[in-house]
């Protein structure tokens, strides 16, 4: 009998460190024994892994090459693939937020809105999308494929530019400023539509899905735990967050219970003092590695 395998993409590039982090959270170990090499190897013997630029993945997804993997929704809607998108999950290159495509000019430009592109010309790797935009607005506008350094472009070899940033301090840095967001854009495990059909590999596509966003959940939260006198235990209540039910038990000193509670990790700097202050004990900050809702 051949052994079942779900052939995998995972992103070459910008997302390949914080994804192959991401699988290694979620309880997969992926790892990559050449610096050149395009296949990692897993300790989930169900996986057939390679690594793609993202710009390419949807088609390949598309045509069958592979079962799943994970790229932008920025490149599925330039590529304009038919697949099955299993979920989202929100993480970049260097954070846990959506990544923006944006319209930059240099700061001194006369450009200040999409309309004042009429004309113009505008260099981006997303040529298909931001064509497509500019025509939904009648905007007669010369779109070109750039190959890279996009940042330094503007000014001198084009008008403008519709580039993807995080968190903008690089285009500062290259003196522009930014007219408008046109895009905003997080990761998807997508899938083919014939694979997802396929009960195995479906449900292999939708564990994968789970643990990742598991995965994803924990990395702004952590767990806290104290012990407290059991009379104070609605004085607790009372300093952590609206909404957060705390696991509660007897110790075996008379008087005390012990509590547990997962919380944002931006809040414990707030929260640890107060709860000190009435008398909590033995608290403990504890990373964690998957949350299931």
């Amino acid at each position: 009998m051949t052994e079942k395998k779900l052939k995998f993409a995972l992103p070459k590039g910008s997302l390949q460190k914080s994804t192959i982090d991401i699988f290694a959270k979620a309880g997969i170990r992926i790892s990559i024994d050449e610096e050149r090499s395009y296949y990692p190897s897993s300790d989930d013997s169900d996986l057939e892994l390679m690594l793609i630029r993202p710009q390419e993945m949807p088609r390949y997804i598309e045509d069958g090459v592979f079962d799943g993997g994970l790229c932008g929704r920025d490149w599925l809607m330039e590529n304009g693939a038919d697949l099955e998108e299993v979920t989202e999950l929100v993480y970049a290159k260097s954070g846990f937020r959506p990544v923006r495509w944006v319209l930059a000019v240099p700061e001194n430009s006369d450009i200040n809105s999409v309309e004042d592109l009429e004309g113009k010309k505008v260099a981006t790797e997303l040529v298909n999308y931001v064509t497509n935009y500019l025509k939904s607005k009648d905007i007669n506008c010369d779109v070109e494929f750039s190959w890279g350094a996009t940042e330094v472009k503007p000014g001198v070899l084009c008008d403008a530019i519709v580039e993807l940033t995080e968190t903008g301090t690089s285009l500062k840095a290259n003196k522009l400023r930014i007219v408008k967001e046109l895009l905003t854009s997080s990761t998807l495990l997508i899938a083919n539509k014939d694979s997802y059909r396929d009960p195995w590999k479906k449900k292999k596509l939708e564990n994968i899905a789970l643990l990742l966003n598991s995965a994803v959940a924990a990395e702004s939260v952590v767990g806290l735990k104290m012990n407290i006198g059991t009379s104070k235990i609605d004085k607790v209540l009372e300093i952590l967050p609206s909404g957060k039910n705390p696991t509660i038990s007897s110790l075996t000193r008379e008087g005390w219970s012990a509590l547990e509670v997962v919380i944002a990790e931006q809040q414990v700097k707030e929260i640890l003092p107060k709860l000190s202050r009435i008398g909590a004990t033995d608290i403990i900050e504890y990373p964690l590695n998957k949350i299931v809702y």
